[in-house]
């Protein structure tokens, strides 16, 4: 280690912070530092960043057209080769190049349903929480309510409402997958509301919307993001379920759940068709749970050992 990284080490682990910055920056340091002590989990970032990656670099990546087949006298349903790696489909669609362009769809599917839902659970559970009463008892009846039904079997009743397509299905997934964050926003927030902390905020005169997004939420974010991760794994296995009955992502879009769909006919003779996209599934869901196994031991407090 050179002088300049030794240093730059020593600032960012100084235990007497000079400034804001300083202090962050040194958080984050010691947070990165505690996760990557964790095999698995630097397995599931590893995975998770190849799937950025692909979704990014698709076009470059991918050697073939995910759209349009080759030639279905000679190119349709070959196994895997050099030419294909991971053979063809009924179509004569490369599946290598299906499944590369297949991970922005379920990039796009994680990321859109996290920013909406999230949001959502905070902002329910935390002035649960927070107030309390008739605004608790309210809030969390309707909580109940979305947790009453199996998360697929409600996001079918939503998809089937607004009709097929990747745009519904995002829109179904989140508004199923809020009240899990909504109920532990709020035991989160039942701990800390009345900390002297939050008092003494009170009294300086704060409002109660700035108590709870300038100071509860924060302290409620680290407990969230590691449910979110975990149920990344859930989210993108609902995402194929809905297009594994077509629902979801419509044909010819490649999407990872109609491509299963699409192969179970020839799941006997041409494995491949099917196995292929089964495999990427299970591949990123299991990164996503080694990921938020990870965080879950640096960012929750409860969970150390």
């Amino acid at each position: 280690m050179t002088a300049a990284n030794l240093s730059r080490r020593e600032w960012l682990l100084s235990e007497q912070p000079a400034s804001r910055r300083q202090a962050r920056l040194g958080q984050a340091y010691r947070t990165w530092l505690a996760f990557r002590t964790n095999p698995l989990a630097m397995v599931g970032l590893a995975i998770i960043v190849v799937l950025i990656l692909m979704a990014v670099f698709a076009n470059v990546i991918a050697p073939y057209d995910p759209i349009v087949g080759g030639d279905l006298r000679t190119e349709r349903l070959l196994p895997p080769s050099m030419a294909h790696l991971m053979g063809t489909d009924d179509q004569a669609r490369d599946i290598f190049s299906r499944l590369v362009h297949g991970s922005r769809l379920t990039l796009m599917v994680v990321a859109l349903v996290a920013v909406i839902a999230t949001p959502i659970g905070l902002l329910v559970g935390t002035t649960a929480g927070y107030f309390g009463g008739w605004v608790d008892t309210a809030l969390m009846r309707v909580t109940d309510v979305f947790l009453a039904f199996p998360r697929l079997i409600l996001a079918l009743a939503f998809v089937a409402a607004l009709g097929p397509g990747i745009e519904n299905a995002i829109i179904a997934i989140a508004i199923t997958s809020w009240p899990p964050y909504a109920r532990l926003a709020r035991a989160e927030t039942l701990t800390i509301r009345d900390s002297d902390y939050i008092a003494a905020i009170r009294l300086q005169g704060a409002s109660s919307p700035r108590i709870i997004w300038g100071h509860v939420v924060p302290l409620c974010t680290s407990s969230v993001i590691v449910r979110v991760t975990f149920d990344m794994a859930g989210i993108i296995l609902t995402a194929a379920g809905l297009g594994f009955i077509g629902l979801g992502a419509q044909p010819p879009q490649p999407e990872w759940g109609a491509m299963i769909a699409a192969g179970r006919r020839f799941l006997i003779d041409q494995w491949w068709v099917a196995t292929m996209p089964g495999l990427a599934i299970f591949v990123v869901s299991l990164g996503f749970n080694f990921l938020g196994d990870g965080l879950r031991d640096v960012l929750d407090p409860k969970a150390r050992k």
